[in-house]
């Protein structure tokens, strides 16, 4: 098996990999390995702050807001939270200070990551009548590393009225999708067989190149984007021409001059790969975590056929 990253990828967090020498088996393990193995931080326990205080205005505020707890605590299970595997995070099971004590206990600087928030709606003498809580509003108390990044900080938490506060500690635990989606770093994970456009008829070509179409990177749809070999190998070009054709296809009306003026041809054993990430992990360090979960996989199946052939 070869990988490639397509020309102009990643994109933020997008990436287009081509894969080669393979079989769809083998990239469909990729493709199960990225959604349920790869591991990835996530908030999994909160406490909340509970019942009527006094701020430091003197005024009473109450532990209330638009959503129960739990909602909340759903809320901020799905935020994206930095994950790094260099940082040396164990899983609570696997850790040296807690897999040997019960689950409420678990819990160390060596497997999770400790968050807080502390917020106020609006005072009694504010125009506001209400203030929308972010996940910007949430600090980090373990490592900087780890503070919410930037592009997520937008992300809505609730709404807090006057007389209405939040407080809650939060605790992020590495995780794996398949025991809960929160752990899933990836979204849209696909694949296609490469594929190679062709040029047949020029002729009645022209009746999609006159539509003035363009690719995603603004070159125009037209015989020139084929060459002098009548063919179009760039993978970004062949898939912006396959939107393109539905254009042309059935009930477009267009469908019976076009025919097969521009055919596909499939590449044996090439496969387009393309996901992205919740921005929790860079897109090609979470293809390379899910080859090697993938690789200790194997090693572990083999060790133990071998054991058993021995």
């Amino acid at each position: 098996m070869k990988t490639e990253i397509v020309e102009g990828w990643p994109q933020g967090h997008e990436i287009r990999i081509l894969i080669t020498d393979t079989d769809a088996a083998q990239v469909n393990a990729i493709r199960r390995a990225l959604m349920a193995d790869v591991p990835k931080l996530s908030i999994t326990r909160v406490d909340f702050s509970q019942g009527v205080t006094q701020d430091n205005k003197g005024e009473i505020v109450e532990s209330v807001n638009v959503l129960p707890d739990e909602v909340m605590a759903h809320r901020l299970a799905m935020i994206p939270v930095p994950t790094n595997p260099d940082e040396g995070l164990s899983f609570p099971d696997e850790c040296s200070n807690c897999m040997d004590v019960v689950e409420e206990d678990k819990g160390c600087p060596m497997c999770q990551v400790l968050y807080t928030l502390s917020a106020r709606g609006p005072s009694s003498d504010s125009e506001d009548e209400f203030r929308t809580v972010y996940a910007g509003d949430i600090t980090t108390i373990s490592d900087p590393v780890f503070d919410i990044r930037e592009e997520h900080k937008t992300i809505p938490l609730t709404v807090l009225s006057k007389g209405q506060y939040l407080e809650f500690y939060a605790f992020a635990v590495l995780g794996r999708g398949r025991d809960h989606a929160k752990w899933s770093p990836v979204a849209a994970v696909g694949f296609r067989p490469q594929q190679i456009a062709v040029l047949k008829d020029a002729k009645a070509a022209k009746i999609l190149f006159d539509l003035g179409l363009k690719t995603t990177d603004g070159s125009a749809i037209d015989a020139k984007l084929f060459g002098k070999g009548k063919k179009i190998t760039d993978i970004n070009h062949v898939l912006d021409l396959e939107k393109a054709l539905h254009q042309v296809g059935p009930g477009t009306g267009r469908d019976g001059t076009f025919g097969e003026a521009i055919v596909m041809e499939t590449v044996e054993n090439a496969y387009v790969f393309s996901y992205e990430t919740d921005g929790s992990l860079d897109p090609v360090m979470a293809f390379n975590m899910a080859m090697t979960e993938l690789a200790g996989r194997f090693d572990e199946i083999k060790g133990h056929l071998q054991g058993a052939l021995a």
